[in-house]
């Protein structure tokens, strides 16, 4: 019998990128559904989260992520641009948010109709790895989702006039991820028991294999 987990996701979380080659693994190997389910980053859930916490933390994120992508083979470069448009002079989380909006919908979409987990690797790859610039431009997003099976002008369309309506759904994934007891990303969740960051997919592949989890045929 297949087994299902949940993964939350953001699409500007540099550690949800540096562990999508583990849960495609996961897949791969295992008979394991990963349903995906995406959420807007904490900067668009709480504006205020950069504001109040300590100075040490992005500097130290920075290098994390960098010798992570090393140990596991993979690049990381910061985004560019920045899926979150952040006002720099003020330090704030401008209100005008032209990428993470609708690459989020369009990632809540893909999810439903195809590969989910395929789009976030080949889109995380893009905004990530240091190989593109202006990853959000149409024509280059196109070549890129096209890698996982999509066509974008689809995605789009089913995106277009329903924005009300998928940030509902997306807000029911953020209202879902807390729920589990965690409200950072990337968290799969089995069974109701929330597995936090990229070094915790081993923990919770353990877990599963706990209850029976088998390996693919």
């Amino acid at each position: 019998m297949t087994m299902t987990a949940d993964l939350f996701w953001s699409f500007r979380s540099p550690y949800s990128y540096l562990a999508i080659p583990q849960y495609l693994d996961l897949v791969k190997t295992y008979d394991l559904k990963i349903n995906v389910r995406p959420v807007y980053p904490i900067a668009i859930r709480n504006p205020e989260f950069f504001e109040t916490i300590n100075p040490q933390w992005i500097p130290y994120l920075m290098l994390d992520c960098a010798r992570i992508a090393e140990y596991r083979g993979m690049t990381f470069i910061w985004p560019r641009p920045d899926p979150v448009v952040i006002d720099r002079e003020k330090g704030r989380i401008s209100e005008d948010q032209p990428y993470i909006h609708n690459i989020t919908r369009l990632g809540v979409i893909a999810s439903e109709t195809g590969d989910g987990l395929e789009f976030l690797n080949v889109v995380s790859k893009s905004i990530f790895d240091g190989t593109t610039v202006d990853w959000h431009k149409p024509e280059i997003l196109s070549q890129t989702v096209a890698a996982a099976g999509f066509n974008l002008d689809v995605l789009q369309q089913q995106v277009t006039g329903h924005e009300v309506e998928i940030d509902s759904r997306i807000q029911q994934n953020q209202e879902a991820l807390e729920k589990s007891g965690h409200w950072g990303v990337p968290t799969l969740v089995y069974e109701g028991e929330p597995f936090f960051g990229q070094d915790r997919v081993d923990l919770a592949l353990w877990r599963m294999k706990q209850n029976g989890l088998k390996t693919r045929t």
